[in-house]
């Protein structure tokens, strides 16, 4: 099951800054982030500055993300802990790996904004004890986001973050379960989620385990993107195959 985090320190995958903030682990509903996280870099050669170069070619809304060699317009988060992790794209792998206990990665895709939404991803969870991954979806700095986490124990949530102020998020439960459709830790499995209107559709390997009702959050639109987290032991290894952007498909 997801457990609430302290946002330590910001990724961005073009950028090279470094800071030093004390984290703080405060169980659920809050937690105190530093107030001012600083971009650090994901490799050796960062450019020189945060911001998305221009291309020749517009990134698409809809798309099947395959991790060839580039992770244009995607954003990487780091949380819980301010050491330096690894993010790398190998042989077509988006690879997230967790040395410390209790960190958190996020990968939005920043350039769209969605309301109504289709997100998918096919992974591999390499953890000894329960570690999780999941998907984000309407993701908004000011209104907050939803994201859906299963872990390698079988277990699932939904969770409702959002900044309350400088430096400080809320995370509130909205629904948890298990799963026998979740797939043991080191075998490859798929989870999707769809956002339509009020509605939040949750899927294990092609098979919609949950409905849920999220009116009483209201939110319209947000970036998506994917999550993994660490817990008590590591290293943790979560393998990305890819990711899927769509419209709102039905039941």
């Amino acid at each position: 099951m997801k457990k609430l985090l302290l946002i330590g320190c910001i990724v961005f995958i073009t950028s090279c800054q470094t800071a030093t903030p004390t984290p703080e682990i405060i169980i659920l509903p809050t937690v105190t982030i530093p107030a001012s996280p600083t971009p650090i870099p994901a490799t050796e050669t960062p450019e020189p500055t945060p911001t998305l170069e221009p291309t020749s070619t517009p990134l698409p809304q809809y798309f099947k993300a395959t991790f060839d060699t580039s992770l244009a317009g995607w954003v990487i988060l780091q949380a819980g802990n301010d050491a330096a992790s690894h993010v790398s794209v190998e042989n077509n792998i988006l690879r997230l790996q967790m040395d410390l206990p209790y960190t958190w990665f996020y990968a939005l895709y920043s350039p769209f904004d969605y309301g109504n939404v289709h997100i998918e991803t096919e992974f591999i969870n390499n953890a000894l004890t329960p570690a999780s991954a999941g998907l984000i979806c309407r993701y908004s700095e000011i209104d907050g986001w939803l994201e859906y986490n299963v872990s390698t124990d079988g277990a699932y949530n939904v969770l409702y973050g959002r900044w309350l102020s400088a430096g400080i998020a809320d995370y509130l439960p909205v629904i948890d379960g298990v799963s026998i459709d979740v797939k043991q830790s080191g075998e490859t499995q798929q989870i999707g989620m769809t956002c339509s209107d009020t509605i939040l559709r949750l899927y294990v390997n092609g098979t919609i385990i949950r409905t849920v009702d999220v009116s009483s959050y209201e939110l319209g639109k947000g970036k998506v993107g994917i999550t993994a987290s660490s817990y008590e032991s590591t290293p943790v290894v979560v393998a990305i195959n890819w990711v899927t952007v769509s419209e709102s498909i039905s039941p």
